[in-house]
């Protein structure tokens, strides 16, 4: 077998692997839509009315403007606690990532435990653990928090994880050599080894938080998005508009800080 003949059958299979995606891709997508009775040209035909409606009914008024220092006021709230959440969650999961990692973990048997809570905080989606405590707590700033603290603490624990075990072995390794205690370690060479790593990942989860904090709002009936609800079930769109308005605001300024801290402290 030639060259271009070893060249020209890698380049069918590619293109036959192509082609069977893209019909599994199609197949899939139709078969969703099929089971669930969506007409994806008819969605495509109702963006223009959805548009103009917005244009028409969800644009910000002279007479909304004066609900301004209230949404101000459910915004600060809402940023309140997904920083309590955040501040809070990085703190239990740096230490259950300590106790659960490969390099700083006192015995191998506090590895499963602190994963698997990781892995059930984690995935259980901050709607269901809302709703939850909203059964156990009622509507209030609490179980807001708990609900945003419990899955930060199961993503963070995750990634804290991950980045001790691939940044902090060699230091920890090296101290050790010297017979420095476990606190020596985690202060020397753990702490300034993933510092960086783990304040970008704080960072994110703030960001996180406050758009999550949004949509718990809804359920607990505290912070702007209830606020939210309130406006758009009383039909009073331009201040509901002035509400998203304000959240993507604080979320622009949000990201940029937190961008200008990374390249600070990376």
């Amino acid at each position: 077998m030639t060259a271009a003949t070893a060249a020209q059958r890698v380049f069918r299979n590619r293109n036959l692997f192509l082609i069977g995606l893209l019909a599994l891709v199609f197949v899939l997508v139709w078969g969703s839509a099929a089971l669930a009775q969506f007409d994806p040209l008819e969605g495509l035909a109702s963006f223009p009315k959805a548009l103009g409606w917005m244009a028409a009914n969800f644009v910000p008024t002279e007479r909304s403007v004066a609900n301004l220092p209230r949404i101000l006021a459910k915004l600060g709230e809402t940023v309140v606690v997904s920083v309590m959440a955040t501040v809070l969650a990085g703190l239990v999961a740096f230490v259950l990532a300590l106790v659960g990692s490969r390099t700083t973990r006192f015995h191998p048997w506090f590895s499963g435990p602190v994963r698997l809570v990781a892995s059930l905080a984690r995935n259980i989606p901050v709607v269901a653990w809302a709703m939850i405590f909203l059964l156990a707590f009622g509507q209030s700033f609490l179980t807001g928090l708990l609900a945003l603290f419990l899955e930060s603490v199961g993503l963070l624990t995750r990634s804290f994880l991950e980045i001790i075990d691939e940044t902090a072995s060699a230091p920890v390794e090296g101290l050790r050599a010297t017979g420095a205690t476990w606190g020596q370690v985690v202060a020397q060479a753990v702490i300034p080894s993933v510092l960086p790593s783990l304040t970008s990942w704080i960072l994110f989860m703030l960001e996180t938080n406050i758009r999550s904090a949004t949509l718990v709002g809804l359920l607990t009936g505290t912070g702007i998005g209830f606020l939210f609800d309130l406006y758009y079930k009383s039909l009073n769109y331009p201040s509901a508009a002035l509400v998203t308005l304000t959240i993507v605001v604080v979320v622009l300024v949000l990201e940029t800080a937190s961008n200008a801290l990374r390249r600070v402290i990376l």
